[in-house]
């Protein structure tokens, strides 16, 4: 059998960033303030926000960064409650702690999505703003959570720090809700090894933004905000220096034309494995919503009518092929399982989405790979659940 594909190696960094990393190497200059204008990081913002389609953007340390940000930026009193889907990472809740709000979760269903009857139930108990994690590039049924946040006068704050690229009736995910936050860690679908950015529309909210990310004294003068906004929150509001560097944004810029690219390339190969893995009785991808063009670099299916033994048999088998595959749940102390949010009392109770945990898997699909690449993957996997399915169960159920 072929060797199968090393998924974890990120594309080559394009050859256009090689002189203004040049350039920042022997100048020294790394610090996005250190010039007037023009820089690297303020040439991202600018150029970031046009792509997308936003009024403004704000480069950061993270997205994680982004979106405690984002949550100061509202003016969220201490203890708000922050309504946020319970399949997410855990730097999402951590972010709504660390800006001294307090994390409301929302049930998820098995095709990774906020359940719209938990969500609307919760907002009714009332909650002061939400957070859309739009998890591993799933968008939720943006339409109905707009319109029940737009009705009860609640702002939304979309996590796409896996979305980028994704469009909703071809608007581009991240500027549907009040502000948009992006990531551009090493397994993003631009990497920067880390990075972040915030967008919106609103300008007090990004001047404020702007100033508690660390642009001290006057240094807000160089971003092309309304100036009276900045002027207004001068000393007013603490600085977090949660900067960019100017090393980081040289990196992302050369990426940005890259984008649609990589989305088209990420979604075939998606949809490919998809369909391949659609026809085994043991795995079940969830379709995209009709309004959705997904930009996707992993796969998430669930297993069908296994049981635990089964499962970990599965996950030795395709380990033994060379295919790593996770298991949200099962995966020992996985970010991504609420249960494993131990700085939060109390843990919540989320019975839907830890059943849907205990059978999603996620297996990484870069852009970069090539069709035969795909194909081998699939075939892995329903040749590993085939094996454990069709094995007596005292093979595997011992475990």
């Amino acid at each position: 059998m072929p060797q199968a594909p090393n998924v974890y190696d990120a594309e080559p960094i394009p050859e256009s960033a090689r002189t203004a990393i040049e350039h920042l190497l022997t100048s020294g200059d790394l610090f996005r303030y250190t010039a007037p204008g023009a820089t690297p990081v303020s040439l991202l913002e600018t150029e970031f926000a046009d792509w997308i389609g936003s009024k403004s953007a704000l480069a950061v340390s993270s997205c994680s960064a982004a979106l405690f940000l984002a949550l100061k930026a509202l003016g969220l009193p201490r203890g708000a409650r922050v309504l946020v889907p319970a399949f997410t990472f855990a730097a999402v809740p951590s972010s709504v702690v660390h800006a001294d709000c307090v994390p409301v979760f929302a049930e998820v269903d098995d095709s990774y999505r906020i359940d719209l009857d938990d969500f609307s139930a919760r907002m009714d108990a009332g909650v002061d703003a939400v957070l859309v994690s739009h998890m591993r590039g799933h968008t939720s049924d943006m339409d109905s959570i707009m319109n029940l946040a737009d009705d009860a006068d609640v702002p939304v704050i979309e996590d796409a720090a896996h979305s980028l690229g994704t469009r909703w009736h071809g608007r581009t995910i991240g500027t549907i809700g009040r502000v948009g936050c992006f990531s551009f860690q090493s397994y993003k679908l631009v990497n920067a090894g880390e990075g972040g950015i915030l967008v919106s529309d609103d300008d007090e909210l990004i001047a404020k933004a702007v100033i508690m990310s660390g642009a001290y004294e006057h240094n807000w003068k160089k971003h092309p905000v309304l100036q009276d906004h900045f002027q207004c929150w001068q000393n007013r509001l603490p600085l977090y220096n949660m900067r960019m560097n100017n090393l980081s944004a040289a990196i992302i810029r050369s990426q940005i034309p890259e984008i649609p690219r990589r989305a088209q390339r990420g979604r075939e190969n998606h949809d490919h494995v998809a369909g391949l893995l659609n026809r085994s009785p043991y795995f079940i991808v969830p379709e995209p919503l009709g309004p959705e063009i997904r930009a996707p670099d992993s796969i998430q299916f669930n297993l069908i009518n296994m049981t635990d033994g089964q499962v970990m048999a599965f996950l030795d088998q395709t380990a033994t092929k060379g295919v790593p595959v996770q298991v949200f749940g099962l995966s020992k102390d996985n970010a991504r399982a609420f249960w494993n949010w131990q700085f939060l009392d109390p843990l919540p109770d989320l019975p839907g989405t830890r059943a849907m945990l205990m059978r999603a898997c996620d297996v990484r699909l870069p852009a970069r790979l090539s069709g035969d690449m795909c194909r081998h993957i699939a075939r892995c996997l329903v040749e590993s659940a085939a094996r454990v399915m069709e094995t007596p169960a005292t093979d595997h159920d011992h475990r």
